[in-house]
């Protein structure tokens, strides 16, 4: 859950994949009927074994609909299963008349997909190889009748070109629309409106694993001071660099969102309350260091995490903003984690499980090496 990939780089990117699979999913079905039937319609003239690929292309499908939203990786999910459909297509076109095939259109098909989903090298990564792949099935297995008539091959290859760009255009477009809507405009974070759906992928995918999440709520100190004595301007200009700060000094799949005024919120997938006391610590150091606006800045963290099933949003939240407010009440700039539940077995009921809270941590500045 916390590395990237070359097809995912970010954890926006790995949004994308999932996001896009749900949206399209009804369409998918829309499409894949009309090809069913259009291979019924056509089996008289090429032959009803074209349906046996159509129903390995339609099973591969169903496999991915089950496993992308449980899977840590569901790019890998959705990459294998598009490039699945690509070899099945081709298949169909060597076996149905290489450059003479019908079917030779339908190779667009998977190269949208791409295109609907995954950044821009991933999708020029793509085109290359489904016209490779096009190539083979077609120029590969019939050159003589490539060379006698190439216009459908020609025809073919401009026609994925073409779809694949107005796909790609329109899913900037889309996406455009869609960081206005998730992305804070002041600092550029993500806001509330993207931690939602993200938090309960993450939230799903800790009962799976039994993996730890751990919240780091971050909150400027003094800040109604800063807006009184040097102006709302000099406040935005705040809020702007502490966001650099923290978001430099996380990793990719490390998201940091803004929750409105001076508060931060860091959602840290597969880390647990230790580790998560670190990172605070290391953000709130940064923060300190870096004196956004040339201004003395710093910031107090209330740290929680849980493991498992007792993954939910609402409770870590609170537990994180008890522990933020236990932060203010010490001192300020600091960092408290709130004690960890969690579940251990008794051993003279080994089916029985009670919970049991680890000692909350407290680290102040002058603590800190």
């Amino acid at each position: 859950m916390s590395v990237g990939s070359w097809l995912c780089p970010t954890e926006l990117d790995r949004s994308r994949v999932v996001d896009a699979n749900d949206r399209v999913r009804t369409i998918r079905r829309i499409g894949s009927l009309a090809v069913g039937i259009a291979l019924v319609i056509s089996a008289p003239w090429i032959g009803w074994w074209t349906l046996i690929l159509f129903t390995l292309s339609a099973l591969n499908f169903a496999v991915v609909d089950r496993r992308i939203g449980k899977s840590p990786h569901p790019e890998y999910v959705s990459a294998i299963a598009i490039v699945i459909t690509m070899l099945i297509i081709g298949a169909g076109v060597a076996l149905s008349g290489g450059p003479r095939s019908p079917v030779l259109p339908w190779m667009v098909l998977p190269a949208g997909m791409v295109a609907a989903r995954f950044r821009p090298r991933v999708v020029i990564a793509a085109l290359v190889l489904t016209i490779f792949i096009t190539l083979v099935a077609s120029v590969g297995v019939h050159p003589g009748w490539a060379l006698e008539d190439p216009v459908p091959l020609i025809a073919a290859l401009a026609l994925l070109t073409g779809v694949v760009s107005i796909v790609w255009a329109l899913q900037a477009a889309e996406l455009h629309h869609r960081d206005e809507a998730i992305l804070d405009p002041l600092t550029g974070l993500l806001n509330r409106h993207a931690l939602v759906p993200r938090f309960h992928e993450i939230s799903l995918q800790a009962r799976l694993t039994g993996q730890p999440v751990c919240m780091v709520l971050c909150d400027v100190d003094g800040f109604k001071q800063i807006n009184d004595e040097h102006g709302h301007d000099c406040g935005d200009a705040v809020l702007r660099d502490i966001a650099y700060e923290l978001r430099k000094r996380l990793r990719s799949f490390e998201l940091v969102y803004r929750l409105g005024g001076e508060e931060f919120l860091t959602v840290l997938p597969g880390i647990g309350t230790q580790g998560g006391a670190e990172v605070a610590e290391r953000l709130r150091e940064a923060v300190e260091q870096a004196r956004p606006t040339n201004i003395p800045i710093t910031i107090s963290a209330g740290v929680s995490a849980a493991r498992g099933a007792q993954v939910d949003y609402d409770t870590l939240f609170k537990a994180a903003d008890e522990a933020l407010y236990e932060a203010k009440r010490a001192g300020r700039n600091r960092v408290v984690a709130a004690p960890e539940k969690v579940h251990v077995e008794v051993e003279s009921e080994p089916e029985s499980e009670t919970m049991v809270e680890t000692p909350s941590l407290t680290l102040a500045p002058q603590l800190v090496s």
